[in-house]
């Protein structure tokens, strides 16, 4: 095998492995139906180039009367298949083999029945070794009344290193043959010739005018430059010339490798009809920080983290109230009228202290708003079939997603009627104070009624608390436990308020980053993978085409 044949193998190498990765990577977003071809032709491929590369596999293919069993003969130089006028002549392929060394493996994945094998291997071959390495077939008529034939025809024209096909000139322009083969093998001008059959029966000028009728047809149909060779089998013109057009092309090598990158070519220009790559965005398989961002932030938003925040801080203000607020303060506010009792709406403060806290809840409609604008987002500008896919992969846990969330957040979420042991120490700090406040107060009264205004003598060993000195400083310490219950009540509620704003910076920190965990795992990681098949996808079918 020359270097260029082998060069021309490794790259038709390559682009069968990126077809095999379009194959893996197209369900659901490529036609199944191409999805298929593009299998068999794998298949087909592997085979192909697995079997002889010394070998060039013609198949002579034609409809009935068209004279393709005479040109077999003509062209062995034997009469090795049947012929007539009978309907089908050719019941099964035969073959003719120049060179069997190597061919009989090749001759199995063709199917060809050993008794239809005949091989050139004796002095008849004398002056044809140009022709080494040829295997031509006889195929049964394409439009024959026996559906197995017209199978068997199919098939071998499908697996054929080249077509010849034998026309005639009365049906040279059989729509069966242009509109079944001809259209459909189209591109396929390397490893397709045309033999105009039964010129003897045309004059000079009818010949002429046979042949650029069917030029003019062929390249109507997609054949850029067909090959014509117009013979007479029964009389042997144009057989030579047709054996050295063959003899050129199986010198080369190449027809087997010609006809697996036509076959490539004709499906890769279906593959880009169906997934067109002019303009197609590549966007990256990652999602960027930014849009991570923002679905995290939406979902936030869906479940309610601020909310769940702000009501831990509310409440934690609230229920302080009760437990470092100066007790007076309390008290005095009990004895005022409250404006919303006139409205009947009850105690909001009751309520609040019967909130309990412990569960968050995460709107659906809002989470599913949320996924479906990230996937909005990546893909604007793809095909259709894969911004389905990237949808799909978005929303692929968006049952249980809200669920998740809910779980997730429940775990962290504080308990709202909890009390901090400070804040018991702090009542108990508070309710001293007020009871040296009282035992001030008794004290000035007392040394008011029997130091000044001797209503009576006090028992001995309590005349201290009668004398009339001590009111100074017993007024001072009244007035300085007031203030200082006062300035404890103050500073205590701002240390609640800071630390319930500090509390709440931290649980809404810790809520963020569960749910940017749960997005991560449930919604991003699928994306990102179908980010990544679609440019692995499309990567593939550039290096498939070129």
């Amino acid at each position: 095998m020359s270097v260029g044949t082998t060069q021309t193998r490794q790259g038709l190498g390559g682009r069968l492995a990126a077809l095999s990765r379009i194959v893996e990577l197209g369900p659901g977003r490529v036609d199944p139906k191409l999805l298929t071809e593009s299998g068999q032709l794998l298949l087909r491929a592997g085979d192909r180039l697995k079997l002889s590369s010394e070998h060039t596999v013609v198949a002579l293919a034609g409809g009935t009367g068209s004279g393709k069993s005479t040109l077999f003969n003509s062209i062995s130089g034997l009469e090795l298949s049947p012929t007539g006028v009978r309907r089908p002549t050719t019941a099964r392929a035969h073959a003719c083999v120049w060179g069997l060394d190597g061919a009989g493996p090749l001759l199995d994945w063709l199917q060809i029945q050993w008794r239809h094998r005949f091989a050139r291997a004796s002095a008849l071959d004398k002056g044809e070794s140009g022709l080494h390495g040829l295997i031509l077939l006889d195929l049964p008529d394409h439009d024959s009344i026996r559906a197995l034939t017209d199978a068997e025809a199919d098939r071998l024209i499908q697996i054929a290193d080249l077509v010849v096909w034998v026309l005639d000139p009365q049906k040279y322009a059989d729509a069966s043959t242009h509109r079944r083969y001809v259209t459909e093998l189209a591109g396929h001008d390397a490893v397709t010739i045309f033999v105009l059959n039964q010129i003897d029966r045309l004059s000079p000028e009818e010949l002429a005018e046979c042949v650029a009728d069917l030029n003019d047809l062929l390249r109507r149909e997609g054949v850029e430059a067909p090959i014509i060779v117009p013979t007479s089998a029964t009389k042997g013109e144009g057989v030579d010339e047709l054996r050295a057009v063959l003899a050129e092309t199986v010198v080369r090598r190449r027809a087997a490798v010609q006809r697996l990158e036509a076959d490539l070519d004709r499906i890769t220009i279906r593959l880009l009809k169906a997934m067109p790559e002019e303009g197609v965005p590549v966007p990256a398989s990652t999602v960027d920080d930014a849009r991570r961002i923002g679905l995290t932030d939406a979902l936030c938003d869906a479940v309610g983290v601020p909310a769940v925040g702000e009501a831990m801080e509310n409440v934690y203000g609230v229920r302080s109230a009760e437990w470092v607020g100066w007790p007076y303060t309390r008290w005095a506010a009990k004895l005022r009228p409250d404006p919303l009792n006139s409205l009947r709406l009850g105690d909001l403060k009751d309520e609040i202290r019967g909130v309990k806290g412990g569960s968050v809840s995460a709107q659906a409609a809002e989470v599913d708003n949320a996924v479906r604008a990230l996937s909005d987002g990546l893909t604007a500008g793809m095909h259709e079939a894969w911004q389905n896919g990237v949808r799909e992969a978005a929303r692929s846990n968006s049952a249980e997603l809200p669920q998740l969330l809910s779980g997730e957040l429940s775990e962290i979420a504080p308990r709202l009627d909890r009390v901090p042991a400070w804040w018991r120490l702090l009542l108990v700090w508070q309710y001293l104070l007020v009871l040296l406040f009282l035992a001030g107060i008794a004290w000035l009264g007392t040394a008011l009624a029997y130091g000044v205004f001797e209503m009576g003598t006090l028992p001995p060993g309590l005349e201290v608390f009668g004398e009339t000195a001590s009111l100074p400083w017993v007024g001072l310490m009244v007035l300085s436990v007031l203030g200082l219950g006062l300035l404890t009540a103050v500073a205590s509620r701002n240390f609640v308020m800071l630390g319930a704003g500090n509390e709440r910076d931290r649980l809404e920190r810790e809520m963020r980053r569960r749910v940017g965990a749960v997005a991560s795992t449930t919604v991003i990681e699928p994306v990102e993978r179908e980010l990544a098949r679609y440019n692995e996808f499309y990567s593939a079918l550039r290096a498939v085409r070129s």
